[in-house]
C-alpha cells in the first residue's frame, strides 16, 4: 500500500496554522493575534466603534500603545502646538484610560518611540507570533520569525474586541540572497536593490521569507530594515527564520520570557524553520555580492538604482510605463539618462522605523567623525525611541555628531511622513533613510531620495549625492 507523503511546511505555514481559530470554505481565516501594536493615528475610530457597541477590549494586556506619528521631535515637554496633532494625542491618552489599557507609552515616557522600534527593544516581539498594527510597516517584526502585517482601522477594532482577525491566506515566496555584501553596502541597499528588481507590485499577494548567507550574516537591526521594506514591493509581509542571533537579541528584554518559560519557548522557537521539502509558490535568488550603494530617483521605492548609475532613458522604460515615468521625473526635477552623483541636496533625514536604530546612528556617526556638516544641508537626526537616544548618549555618539555640526532630536516618526512639524519644503531635495518617496510624502512638493544611513551621511557632509 502506498501512502501519499505530505510535503513539508514553510516557516509561514507553521506559524499561520498554529494560529487558525476557524476557517470558512472559500472565505477568510479567523486568525488569533498574539500582539497588537497601536498608535494615535489609526486607533481613535476603532475605540469609538467599541464605545458605540458597548464593548470592552477583550485582552488589553495584548495591546502595546505608543504615540509616534503626530509627535513633535523638539520641545516634547511643552504642549503640542499643532491642534490636530494635540487632539489626536489627547484622544489616544483618553482611550488608554477609558479602556484600562495597561501598556501605554505617551509622549515623554521612557519607553516611548516609533511603534516598530519599541516592540522589539522591549521584548514584545518574539518568534512564532502573529503581530498586527494599523500601520503598513508592521512587517518590520517579521525579522524575528513572526507573521506581522499592517491592518486597517476597522480591523484594529476587530482585534481590540476579539483578539482575532479575518484574513485571506496569502501565497508564499522565498527570496534567497547568496554570497556576502561588499563592505559599505548596508541592508537598506539590499532592500532597495530587491525592490528595484521586483518593482512595487512584484510581491503583491505574497508573504516573503528571506534566506541565504547574506541574510544569515545580518544583525537583528539589519534584518528589521529588510523586513520593514517588504511592503514596498507589494508583499503582505516578510519574515526571516529565527536563529541564535534572534534568540540572543530577545533574551533578557523586559517582556521576553524568563526562567523555565524561556527554556520552553526557546525549544519551540528552534522548530521555526522551513522544512527542506517545503514548496513555495515562487522562489527568487539574488547574488548579494553584486549589490552596491543604492538611491531612488523617482516617486516610488521601486525606482531605484546604484548610486553610480544613470537614470534610465525613455527607450529603456517599458512603453506602457513611460507617461508615469516621465511624470515622476518631472516632479523630481530630473531628466531621463541623468547621473545623480554630485547632485546638490538640501535636507538629510536619519530615522524612521526603517533606519532609526542604534546601529544606524553608529554608521552615520562613524562616517561624519572628524568631518563637518555641509552648510547648505539641514539635517534631522531622529532616534526611533528614547532607549535609542539614551544609548546614543551612553556611547558618546551625540558628542561625535555635535562636533560635526549635527543635533540629535527627540523620538518620533518625524520626516518620514508629513503628519508632524518635520516637513521638507516644496522643491527641496531630501536624502532620507525612511521608506517612501511618494509625491508629497515628506511635505507638499518635497522631493525624496531614499538611501541607507551611509549614503545619507556622505550627502550630509558633502552637500551633494556622494559615494560613501
Amino acid at each position: 500500500m502506498t501512502t501519499n507523503k505530505q510535503k513539508g511546511s514553510t516557516l509561514f505555514d507553521k506559524i499561520w496554522d498554529a494560529h487558525v481559530v476557524s476557517t470558512i470554505e472559500n472565505g477568510p481565516t479567523q486568525l488569533y493575534i498574539d500582539r497588537h501594536f497601536c498608535h494615535e493615528v489609526t486607533s481613535p475610530q476603532a475605540f469609538n466603534g467599541l464605545r458605540a457597541r458597548g464593548l470592552k477590549v477583550f485582552r488589553p494586556e495584548k495591546t502595546t500603545m505608543t504615540a509616534d506619528h503626530n509627535t513633535p521631535t523638539i520641545n516634547q515637554e511643552l504642549p503640542v502646538k499643532d491642534p490636530v496633532s494635540r487632539n489626536q494625542l489627547d484622544q489616544f491618552a483618553k482611550n488608554a484610560k477609558d479602556f484600562n489599557m495597561p501598556i501605554f507609552y505617551p509622549l515623554g515616557h521612557e519607553k516611548n518611540g516609533v511603534v516598530h522600534i519599541i516592540g522589539p527593544e522591549n521584548g514584545f516581539t518574539q518568534p512564532g507570533m502573529t503581530i498586527v498594527c494599523g500601520d503598513s510597516h508592521t512587517s518590520t517584526h517579521g525579522a524575528f520569525g513572526t507573521i506581522a502585517f499592517g491592518i486597517g482601522t476597522s480591523e484594529v477594532e476587530m482585534v481590540l474586541a476579539t483578539q482575532c482577525i479575518l484574513q485571506a491566506r496569502p501565497k508564499t515566496m522565498r527570496i534567497t540572497f547568496n554570497g556576502k555584501l561588499k563592505p559599505g553596502v548596508t541592508s537598506k541597499d539590499l532592500a532597495l536593490y530587491m525592490i528595484s528588481k521586483l518593482t512595487t507590485g512584484g510581491a503583491t499577494g505574497y508573504f516573503v521569507e528571506y534566506a541565504g548567507e547574506a541574510i544569515r550574516n545580518m544583525t537583528m537591526e539589519e534584518r528589521m530594515t529588510v523586513c520593514n521594506l517588504s511592503i514596498e514591493m507589494g508583499a503582505r509581509g516578510g519574515l526571516i527564520a529565527p536563529d541564535e542571533t534572534t534568540f540572543n537579541y530577545v533574551k533578557g528584554r523586559e517582556f521576553a520570557p524568563k526562567g523555565e518559560e524561556w527554556d520552553k519557548k526557546l525549544a519551540y522557537w528552534k522548530t521555526l524553520k522551513t522544512d527542506d521539502d517545503a514548496v513555495f509558490d515562487i522562489e527568487l535568488t539574488f547574488d548579494a555580492s553584486e549589490i552596491e550603494p543604492m538611491i531612488t530617483y523617482g516617486t516610488n521605492p521601486g525606482m531605484g538604482m546604484r548610486i553610480s548609475d544613470s537614470i534610465p532613458t525613455l527607450d529603456e522604460v517599458d512603453e506602457a510605463g513611460r507617461i508615469s515615468f516621465q511624470k515622476s521625473l518631472d516632479y523630481m526635477g530630473f531628466a531621463p539618462g541623468e547621473k545623480l552623483l554630485g547632485k546638490s541636496i538640501d535636507y538629510v533625514f536619519l530615522g524612521s522605523c526603517t533606519n532609526g536604530r542604534i546601529e544606524d546612528f553608529r554608521l552615520f556617526a562613524n562616517y561624519v567623525k572628524g568631518k563637518k556638516k555641509a552648510k547648505n544641508v539641514t539635517a534631522w537626526l531622529v532616534p526611533g525611541s528614547w532607549k535609542v537616544r539614551k544609548q546614543i548618549e551612553e556611547e558618546g555618539l551625540d558628542k561625535v555628531l555635535e562636533e560635526a555640526g549635527f543635533a540629535i532630536r527627540q523620538p518620533g516618526c518625524s520626516a518620514c511622513l508629513a503628519m508632524n512639524d518635520d516637513k521638507v519644503p516644496a522643491g527641496k531635495y531630501a536624502v532620507s533613510t525612511s521608506n517612501r518617496n511618494f509625491e508629497g510624502r515628506q511635505g507638499p512638493g518635497a522631493r525624496t531620495i531614499l538611501a541607507g544611513p551611509l549614503v545619507a551621511a556622505a550627502a550630509a557632509v558633502n552637500g551633494k549625492i556622494t559615494m560613501p
